[in-house]
């Protein structure tokens, strides 16, 4: 297969990096805040239930990892809660 025939299909998926999963549920947050486009409806709506919960998420994960992150990892779940939580909070 050449490079110009692959396709999205073709490419695997990362996983096992803590920053990406951490962007991932930033961007599921993000999404239930409103802040972007749902890409599968096209819509920007609230689910702030489901905004609580991947907040209540981040926590702990932040909260269960302490002393085992490197400085880039816990300089970014702390941007995204800092960033995010109080947007949360006025849901």
């Amino acid at each position: 297969m050449t490079e110009e025939t692959k396709t999205a299909a073709d490419v695997p998926l990362p996983g096992g990096e803590f920053r990406l999963f951490i962007t991932r549920l930033a961007y599921q947050l993000m999404m239930s805040c409103g802040l972007l486009e749902n890409p599968m409806t096209g819509k920007r709506d609230v689910h702030a239930d489901n905004a609580r919960m991947l907040i209540a998420d981040l926590r702990m994960l932040q909260s269960k990892t302490v002393g085992n992150l490197d400085e880039d990892e816990q300089a970014h779940i702390d941007k995204v809660l800092n960033d995010l939580g109080p947007v949360v909070e006025r849901l």
